[in-house]
């Protein structure tokens, strides 16, 4: 079959689609062997581009004993996500009935098919062979040795034309060296391998998008490392600070610090618990957030006055904080319900549950009951805490009281200053102070308190402020 009529199978994708889908048939039929790099914003329609290929495809070959492969980071959910959309697809071109799902990760029409495999490190695919496409899907996530090792391979004796899809993240990923390498070879040969698509892109062809996007700006700042890399597609260079100038002066508020609550404001408590000890399991689950030797509690009050949007994610004034270092946990029992309870009558206090934090946090559950809530620290959870925190200084959500010459304050600010972040794969982060800088206590106490914020609902008429 002709590569125009090819074409005409994928002419109900958008143009950008359309794009990348004929120079991928045009190698493939071509017998070219190309590598290319698709670079598309969060959903901006890589899936549906793949199904539709792989549709085209499977109709095409389906005389013939010939796989397409594709992997993704993970099983479950992503490679389990891309078999239901090919189904889909499949069924709407009127094949249900026609294809046979085989062996949990192969889908067959005729005799040609569509093999699903995971890229994790420890799923085992050798021995598949990519006759026709070889899709790496979410490139940025899988580990290049995995990559270059066991699939690069499965093209090998086909010359199989290859796509690798994603977004960006840093310059170390497997998909910025692959988009690396595919523009020098532009530079020499003048054939694009590389394709592009930011959302403003994407947008010009859907307006829903565009609000969507628009309110993601507004949610979690131009320059979050969210926004950036998923939609902007800009690659973050490396760690370094993890505010900057214009971030900190954003957190900096104008209200004073307050020692006791005022009439029915709503108050929330973030609480960063100090380590009592450095053995055994602790260790381990501490090695995650570097060693703490104070304990702190954050008041915050929330402010609902900003509209509906904002009721979703409340204003947090910090009010007031409560620094205690040296002193065991146990002594600080008593106080900590007396603060929380009687003093603030906080709706949602978010404790850390981290190694010898969980005795504590289970004792502040069963005294103050549901409105606790335990934070387990670890890779994944902390790097969620810190990007929620960046959204929130970016669209000014959350205020520290102004100075007030108090140790707590300059505390506060001496850590905020000093702590650095350092981007991982997989589209996570770490937010820490320098061990031989200092202590994080009050910055994760920060994190904490705008996440007990972001928990409580409001529940009935705005001005009543009962908890869900």
């Amino acid at each position: 079959m002709s590569n125009v009529m090819s074409i005409e199978h994928i002419n109900k994708l958008r143009p950008y689609q359309r794009e990348v889908a004929r120079a991928i048939v045009n190698s493939i039929f071509g017998r070219k062997g190309l590598t290319f790099s698709v670079e598309m914003a969060r959903q901006g329609g890589k899936n549906e581009l793949s199904a539709q290929l792989e549709l085209l495809l499977l109709t095409m070959y389906m005389a013939e004993l010939q796989n397409l492969v594709k992997c993704s980071p993970t099983f479950k959910p992503q490679t389990v996500i891309s078999m239901m959309r090919l189904k889909d697809r499949l069924n709407d071109a009127g094949f249900n009935g026609i294809w046979v799902a085989e062996l949990g990760y192969i889908i067959r029409l005729a005799k040609a098919r569509a093999v699903f495999l995971s890229a994790d490190e420890s799923a085992n695919v050798v021995g598949n062979t990519a006759h026709i496409l070889l899709e790496i899907d979410e490139s940025q996530d899988v580990s290049k040795e995995k990559y270059n090792k066991e699939f690069k391979p499965m093209g090998a004796t086909t010359n199989v034309t290859t796509v690798h899809y994603g977004t960006t993240w840093d310059d170390s990923t497997l998909l910025e060296e692959v988009k690396q390498t595919n523009l020098e070879l532009e530079r020499r040969d003048g054939v694009k391998r590389h394709f592009r698509y930011d959302w403003q892109e994407i947008a010009k062809y859907n307006p829903d998008y565009l609000a969507y996007v628009e309110a993601e700006r507004e949610r979690l700042g131009e320059n979050h490392p969210l926004f950036l890399t998923q939609y902007r597609l800009l690659p973050i260079r490396g760690g370094g600070g993890f505010l900057s100038l214009q971030q900190r002066a954003q957190l900096q508020g104008e209200h004073l610090r307050k020692h006791q609550p005022e009439g029915s404001r709503v108050y929330v408590a973030g609480i960063d618990l100090a380590g009592e000890a450095e053995a055994g399991e602790g260790a381990i689950l501490r090695a995650v957030k570097p060693r703490q030797d104070s304990t702190v509690v954050t008041i915050g009050e929330l402010d609902f006055s900003a509209g509906d949007d904002v009721v979703k994610q409340p204003r947090v004034r910090l009010v007031e904080h409560y620094w205690w270092t040296g002193r065991k946990h146990a002594e600080l029992y008593p106080q900590l319900i007396d603060i929380l309870k009687n003093v603030w009558h906080c709706r949602k206090v978010v404790v850390d549950a981290t190694g010898v934090g969980q005795p504590v946090s289970s004792f502040l559950r069963q005294s103050l009951g549901s409105r606790v809530i335990p934070f387990t620290f670890t890779a994944r959870s902390k790097s969620e805490l810190g990007f929620a925190l960046l959204a929130a200084i970016n669209s000014g959500r959350v205020k520290m009281y102004a100075g007030d010459g108090s140790a707590e304050g300059q505390e506060f600010w001496f850590e905020i200053e000093r702590a650095k972040s350092q981007y991982r794969p997989n589209q996570t982060m770490n937010f820490y102070v320098d061990p031989a800088q200092g202590h994080d206590d009050f910055v994760m106490s920060l994190a904490l308190v705008v996440e007990a914020g972001n928990r409580y609902a409001p529940r009935g008429a705005r001005g009543s402020m009962r908890e869900e």
